[in-house]
């Protein structure tokens, strides 16, 4: 599930809140933040794996996975295949290879699939299927991780004041909500952070309860913000963002969804 992007319209808080309709109690959220690309690439080739090998032959492939000659496509199968299987030997396996790939390029790829199995491995406990949640974000527990871009009204940067407001206001709101931030900077005109929400809490609420606060004292926030939990925004992309934002609404509402 990608939130990609919110700011005031309803379209995107519509799909989500139809989506957590049908959110049932038991679900696994993809804690890393693992990148958009390489999920959509693991789930695609795991369509097409074969899946039905004998337990025993795939979990005799451990040697293979944990030999450094072996190719990077051969240990993409192979880790498809042990997240596949409900079996506590593949989940070691997969946990003992997590750690190992810290550094590997394949640590994303070994992210999801341990989370994957570990999720298998807790349907099979629990007698009940689990959906798995993955953005690129990540997320922790039953929350999930978010960057939060708040924008000057005036384009200029917030004074120290200002920024002590921001900062006491959105605390507060995430408060709230069972919600916390977890790293916030403010960069130029901007301010941006990282935070942990539970999944059925109202975002676009939560950001806006905060910014209406900060109006009051000052009206120095533009009350239009930018919500993703693919990945972190650059100052770059933050600007090409609005200024193509601002291009294509003339009316200055920010209507673009991130990809």
């Amino acid at each position: 599930m990608d939130e990609e992007e919110y700011n005031g319209t309803e379209n995107l808080q519509d799909k989500l809140q139809e989506f957590l309709g049908q959110l049932p109690d038991n679900f696994s959220v993809l804690e890393e933040q693992v990148d958009v690309d390489v999920q959509m690439e693991y789930f695609k080739q795991a369509k097409t794996q074969d899946r039905e090998l004998p337990k025993e032959e795939i979990l005799a492939r451990k040697d293979e996975l944990f030999n450094p000659n072996t190719s990077l496509d051969l240990k993409k199968q192979i880790l498809i295949q042990l997240a596949g299987i409900d079996n506590a030997e593949a989940f070691r396996i997969l946990e003992s290879y997590k750690k190992e790939s810290l550094d590997s390029e394949l640590f994303d790829w070994t992210c999801i699939a341990y989370q994957e199995n570990k999720m298998l491995l807790e349907s099979s406990l629990l007698e009940q299927n689990q959906v798995f949640i993955s953005t690129g974000m990540g997320g922790k527990g039953t929350d999930l991780r978010y960057f939060v871009v708040i924008i000057s009204k005036d384009e200029n940067e917030f004074n120290e004041t200002q920024k002590k407001l921001i900062l006491g206001e959105i605390e507060y709101s995430l408060e709230k909500h069972n919600a916390e931030i977890e790293e916030m900077n403010f960069e130029d005109k901007y301010a941006t952070l990282t935070c942990l929400i539970p999944i059925k809490a109202p975002i676009k609420d939560i950001f806006q309860s905060a910014i209406n606060e900060c109006n009051e004292l000052g009206d120095f926030i533009n009350e239009n913000f930018i919500v993703t939990n693919v990945k972190k925004l650059s100052t770059q992309e933050i600007d090409e963002f609005l200024l193509k934002a601002s291009e294509e609404d003339s009316e200055g509402e920010f209507d673009i969804e991130l990809s």
